[in-house]
């Protein structure tokens, strides 16, 4: 069985990137374990997990357990909810004052300042302002670019370094302005979440897909690895299409893309990924970058932050990490479409 979902921009909750991902499943075989498929809605999107067990009593409550913990995190990262832990550090504007977290917000904003530094910036959990400015946001599209006055006025408010990060549960802000959106790593860590709930459960083959992000262990019924295809980046392709595919085994899985999300103005294409260095969207040609690593919160950041680093040193720093790949996909003006990849990326022969 082949699905795709989709992200777009009419989703509530969590403010959507892009999906550009499609699932590859087994067709349903007579042996004694069998995929067993549990899904449902979160964070503004979509989650599709498979179980492989001897039968559906393996799995029962299973579901339940997912959606309770789920809907744990949508309350802490979620800016759509006026009394989330997020929203609330938004809303306060007392420069060193310190504002109590829980783990969960905690784990991901150490995540993200690793992240935000091995990125040089590239990643930045402050610059959401800027993406609505551009007219990304939950409001309408935008139907002119911003002036460079109100870019200006923004960036002053923008940089992860304002907030600091103080043990064993709190931050403080260095600016009364600055605020955090941390969707580009959330879902990830909500797929890294759901994987060490279904492991607990006794559970040693399955696959966790929110909104795109991807957590895959074991192996599926006939003892292969997971495959997951990746859409082909271009704004003409369907949803389903797939580009490559790629094999995983107890790893976890990412792609970010700006090729459906992005808009025109005179003839010139403005992307919906933002530099939070320049206040501008990027202009290096990436279409696509996926990313496998040990966890689906550096996956998912690091295909963000890729996307504004750019080709080059996108592989580069990809080759200094340990357990971490990437293939990066550029479009040239003349549509043609060309990969780069880090040294270890490999990608599967579609017919096998």
């Amino acid at each position: 069985m082949r699905y795709a979902l989709c992200r777009s921009n009419s989703m509530k909750k969590f403010l959507p990137i892009i999906f550009v991902l499609v699932i590859l499943f087994l067709p349903a075989t007579s042996d004694a374990k069998r995929e067993h498929l549990i899904e449902g809605r979160t964070m503004g999107t979509t989650y599709h997990i498979t179980v492989v067990a001897d039968d559906f009593k393996g799995v029962a409550g299973l579901k339940e357990k997912i959606d309770a913990r789920l809907q744990d995190i949508n309350r802490v990262f979620s800016t759509y909810f006026e009394d989330s832990e997020i929203s609330r550090f938004n809303a306060m504007n007392k420069v060193g004052e310190k504002f109590r977290i829980s783990d969960d917000f905690i784990q991901v904003m150490k995540a993200g300042r690793k992240i935000h530094e091995l990125s040089e910036g590239a990643w930045d959990g402050t610059v959401s302002p800027l993406v609505d400015l551009w007219g990304f946001g939950p409001t309408q599209r935008q139907t002119q670019k911003p002036t460079e006055a109100e870019i200006k006025s923004l960036m002053q408010n923008i940089g992860f370094d304002y907030i600091r990060i103080e043990e064993p549960h709190f931050l403080v802000k260095n600016l009364a302005m600055v605020t955090l959106d941390l969707n580009s790593i959330a879902k990830g860590f909500a797929v890294d979440q759901v994987s060490s709930l279904i492991a607990a459960a006794g559970h040693k083959d399955y696959l966790v897909e929110i909104g795109g992000e991807v957590y895959a262990f074991g192996v599926r019924p006939d003892g292969k690895n997971w495959r997951v295809g990746i859409n082909r980046p271009q704004k003409d392709a369907a949803f389903n299409e797939v580009y490559k595919v790629v094999s995983l085994h107890n790893q976890a899985f990412a792609t970010s893309g700006d090729y459906r999300n992005f808009f025109e103005i005179d003839g010139v294409r403005y992307s919906h990924v933002i530099d939070p260095l320049t206040g501008h969207p990027v202009t290096n040609g990436v279409v696509s970058v996926s990313i496998i690593a040990d966890t689906g919160t550096l996956a998912d950041g690091l295909a963000t932050a890729i996307m504004v680093m750019g080709a080059a040193k996108g592989i580069q720093l990809v080759n200094r990490l340990e357990n971490v790949e990437c293939l990066i996909v550029i479009e040239k003006s003349d549509g043609r479409l060309v990969d780069f990849y880090s040294k270890g990326f490999q990608t599967d022969n579609l017919t096998k």
